[in-house]
């Protein structure tokens, strides 16, 4: 019971795929033997490549909005597009951002008043949000980074800088000299297609780094491009002149040359006189310093800067005292000498006394060491020294190399023709001395001067046209009516190569009667009005005829059936054809 049960249950939907089966094969075998399935399907397909075609040549050109985003500017960006409803491209590796050409530059200054795109280079913003308590080491962090990205947000603002990456070693101060590490710098450029850094640029770079970080030299700031090649010492390779040098000494030339040409130009004519100068610079940095001493001067007129006087005495008597003057300085008078009154035995007593007293004095003085006078008078005097210090600027002219020539002047021979002449030595020494004034000759210099006459050689500057047709605007003209053209061509084609034939291959696969039905509804009417009685009938009597006639029966018998698979298969052709009829007079 239950087998039967369970095939009872099967039958349903093996008769239902069955039917589902022989439906999809009954609706492909109508499709195979409908003769305008082929036509309808190469109909449609070049329908939608036309289609294709002008919706190809009706899309805008796509240029490069921003190149190199983050991801997140990147968001930002196509997230703005899409609110204003802006088609957008990607580039094939997905580095650029592509919109209509006509829009590039109206976006970006739109973009741009909203703040995109941020970059991702983080400047001292990054100060603005720290943690409570960030410890030092972190703070440090934090500000070398910020000093990076604004160091590369500076750099950004160079024409030719697309991207800017810089790294910074900090200074480590130490209380040891020795152990002290300077700071030291690395950028890395990422420069526009086909643009390049000019060397007062890298200069400029190379100062401003230097100049942003404490303790950071010029040699130790280190520029590289995308490419690896070195920026940042392109100096050393023309003699040990950098940029700046090379302009200063091109600029000294340039002027001199157009003094030169400027005091000639109206004498001579613009066209008639041609100057070249080469300017020998010293750029070395050097200082002198001098130290002199001149021989002492007269004591009246030399400086004196300290003076000592020593005196000693030795000797019985005491050296004059008092208050200094005449009486003071007198030497003492002679004493007088003893009077004589009468008694002989006290006078001679008095005698012997004053013998006595004399061999006494004189044997004093004579046991009296003798007086000594010692005087000691030092004078210093300020030495006459002389100290110069002399700093020399750098970018010093040395020498002046000038060369002038000067062409021909128009002149007209005896023929009276126009010829060219050259100047008398009277002229050429008259533009010597100028070209000297103007330049301002030193001979102690070493400058040298040279003026040439010489005919110039007349070379005739054809300017030449660009053609109309070759002009920018008509390039692109070409180029869009060469889109619309390609797709004219592609319809032709389709047409004439694959609709046409496909449309006379079906004509053709038609009966005689039906396509001569089609063209001409009146044609049918004869065939239609027969009945099958006699139909039958003329079947048996061409059946009997000759052979010409029996062909003429098989045909008529082929476009009636024909015609009769045709009313089944298509009734609403038939029903047209028939209101044809109706309305017919």
């Amino acid at each position: 019971m239950s087998d039967v049960a369970s095939s009872q249950q099967s039958n349903p939907r093996a008769a239902n795929a069955s039917s589902q089966g022989a439906s999809a094969q009954g609706l492909l075998k109508q499709l195979r033997e409908n003769p305008r399935i082929p036509l309808i399907i190469a109909a449609a397909a070049a329908i939608a490549l036309i289609a294709v075609l002008l919706l190809w040549a009706r899309s805008p050109e796509y240029r490069v909005l921003y190149s190199n985003l983050s991801n997140s500017d990147g968001g930002s960006i196509i997230n703005e597009l899409d609110a204003r409803g802006i088609p957008y491209q990607f580039s094939e590796g997905g580095g650029a951002l592509l919109v209509p050409a006509d829009q590039v530059h109206t976006l970006r200054l739109q973009l741009a008043e909203q703040g995109l795109p941020k970059g991702g280079d983080v400047g001292f913003e990054l100060m603005d949000n720290q943690a409570f308590g960030i410890s030092q080491f972190a703070e440090q962090v934090n500000f070398q980074r910020s000093l990076e990205g604004e160091l590369a947000q500076s750099m950004k603002a160079l024409g030719p800088v697309s991207q800017a990456r810089v790294h910074l070693s900090m200074a480590k101060p130490s209380v040891f000299v020795r152990e002290s590490e300077p700071a030291k710098a690395s950028v890395v450029l990422t420069l526009e297609p086909g643009r390049v850094l000019g060397d007062g640029q890298i200069n400029a770079i190379v100062h401003m780094v230097s100049s942003s970080v404490p303790q950071l030299a010029t040699e130790a700031v280190t520029v590289v491009d995308q490419d690896g090649r070195l920026l940042s010492r392109n100096g050393s390779q023309l003699g040990g002149l950098d940029g700046t040098q090379l302009s200063y000494v091109k600029k000294i030339e340039t002027a001199y040359q157009t003094n030169i040409e400027r005091i000639l130009a109206p004498i001579l004519g613009v066209d008639n006189v041609r100057a070249q100068v080469a300017a020998q610079v010293d750029f070395s940095k050097r200082e002198q310093t001098a130290e002199r001493y001149s021989p002492n001067q007269p004591p009246n007129e030399a400086a004196v800067r300290s003076r000592q006087v020593s005196e000693s005495y030795t000797g019985g008597d005491a050296l004059p005292s008092g208050i200094p003057g005449a009486l003071s300085n007198t030497p003492p008078g002679t004493a007088a000498s003893p009077i004589d009154n009468g008694v002989d035995a006290e006078g001679a007593d008095e005698g012997e006394g004053a013998d006595n007293a004399g061999d006494a004095q004189g044997t004093d003085e004579a046991n009296e060491p003798p007086s000594r006078l010692d005087r000691n008078d030092t004078v210093n005097y300020e030495v006459d020294r002389q100290v110069e210090h002399t700093q020399f600027q750098r970018g010093g002219l040395e020498r002046l190399s000038i060369a002038v020539v000067v062409d021909y002047r128009d002149g007209v021979n005896e023929a009276g023709e126009r010829v060219k002449q050259p100047l008398s030595d009277e002229q050429l020494a008259q533009i010597e001395r100028l070209v000297r004034q103007a330049v301002g000759f030193s001979q102690v210099r070493g400058d040298a001067i040279e003026v040439v006459n010489s005919p110039f050689t007349e070379n005739e500057e054809t300017v030449v046209e660009v053609p109309w047709w070759q002009t920018p605007e008509m390039l692109q003209l070409a180029m869009t009516l060469g889109r619309y053209l390609l797709v004219a061509l592609a319809a032709l084609f389709l047409w004439f190569m694959v609709l046409r034939p496909l449309i006379k291959r079906q004509s053709a696969a038609l009966p005689a009667n039906q396509s001569a039905a089609l063209r001409n509804p009146g044609a049918m009417t004869a065939a239609g009005s027969e009945d099958e009685d006699a139909d039958e009938d003329a079947l048996d009597e061409a059946a009997e005829a000759p052979p010409r006639r029996r062909r003429r029966a098989n045909a008529y018998e082929q476009n009636l059936k024909d015609a009769r698979e045709i009313a089944q298969e298509d009734p609403r052709l038939v029903a047209m054809i028939v209101r044809s009829w109706m309305n017919d007079k």
